[in-house]
């Protein structure tokens, strides 16, 4: 046998050959360099306010139906079912044609802006499927797949399903996912922001547990950015009715809803907090298309005078009949790609 025949089949052999061909650790997984190179583009998204390229929308449709008319419940002053798990704030059930139109409305004005706007499906029977911020959250250089607290007594009704139309349609893009919160981790992404690129906040709710949380922590904490965990109010619901950012050191809140802690941490990172106007609480659930524009309800005169005072474009666009599903504009939208 030959010396080389020898080292061939020899323990050493992959020792001496792999030393030669070291594992490369940097540049990192979301560095510009290797999310081109391994994924085809930069994806994710780095804060809430860099010029937005790519969203995902679901259009109402026929899901809307199932909300029944005949179940309406004075104590709320809202239809509700129980079981299946939605509820509609009116005494009358949904119009749908005008649902729809609201959302086309929507679609244009993000597709003036330079925006690419995805369809997503969602359950036959969850009338909440349009409200796709909750089923994930783009991070930087992917991904975190959400899970919704909501259960029907169906398969195909309540809102925990969405996150599997979602995560086929990301997949399909080629965006990575980076986590998909698991075990009995609740988390909806209408409940996370991003105050700046190296501090988020996850609003701690009926929705929100701290198994949720830790999973996306994880997440965060390998790319330098820390979570802070903000308690809501009784059964609130998510961190996108107190604050939004509309640009990178502006905010709009809602004073009453927000921890007094919270509110000096905002001071502390520079952040300027818009109140919005009292009697106009929707407005808060607005989406920044670019640093310092907005779209934003219609019907919010006093909040969108104080956005503009202090130097925020204010994009206005009615969408009333949306709202009495229970969310609103940054309710309806998720951001998978912005710039940095």
């Amino acid at each position: 046998m030959t010396a080389e025949e020898e080292l061939r089949n020899s323990d050493a052999y992959y020792h001496v050959v792999l030393e030669r061909i070291p594992p490369q650790a940097e540049p990192a997984f979301e560095s510009l360099e290797m999310q081109e190179r391994v994924w085809g583009r930069a994806w994710g998204v780095h804060n809430d306010v860099g010029q937005l390229r790519v969203c995902v929308v679901h259009r109402p449709g026929d899901e809307i139906r199932v909300i029944d008319p005949a179940k309406y419940d004075p104590t709320i002053a809202a239809l509700i079912d129980d079981e299946e798990q939605w509820y509609w704030r009116d005494r009358r059930g949904p119009d749908l044609a005008r649902m729809q139109q609201e959302h086309d409305t929507l679609v244009a004005a993000l597709r003036a802006e330079g925006v690419d706007v995805l369809s997503v499906d969602g359950p036959p029977g969850d009338p909440k499927a349009v409200f796709t911020r909750d089923q994930a959250i783009a991070v930087k250089g992917g991904a975190v797949i959400c899970r919704m607290g909501p259960v029907g007594t169906r398969p195909g009704y309540g809102r925990r399903g969405e996150e599997a139309y979602m995560t086929r349609l990301i997949a399909s893009l080629g965006m990575p996912i980076l986590r998909t919160i698991h075990g009995a981790g609740l988390l909806e992404g209408g409940s996370f922001c991003f105050l700046n690129e190296t501090t988020a906040a996850v609003g701690m709710s009926y929705r929100q547990n701290e198994a949720g949380a830790r999973q996306l922590e994880q997440v965060l904490a390998e790319q330098g950015v820390r979570l802070l965990r903000v308690p809501l109010t009784g059964y609130s619901l998510h961190l996108d009715g107190c604050i939004v950012m509309v640009d990178y050191d502006k905010a709009i809140v809602n004073v009453a809803r927000l921890p007094y802690w919270f509110l000096d941490t905002l001071r502390e990172l520079g952040i300027q907090p818009i109140h919005v106007w009292p009697t106009e609480q929707k407005a808060v659930n607005c989406l920044a298309v670019r640093p310092g524009r907005v779209l934003m309800a219609a019907g919010c005169p006093r909040t969108a005078e104080r956005l503009n005072q202090a130097g925020i474009e204010v994009i206005e666009i009615s969408y009333d009949e949306i709202h009495k599903n229970g969310g609103g504009i940054h309710c309806s939208t998720l951001p998978l790609v912005r710039n940095p």
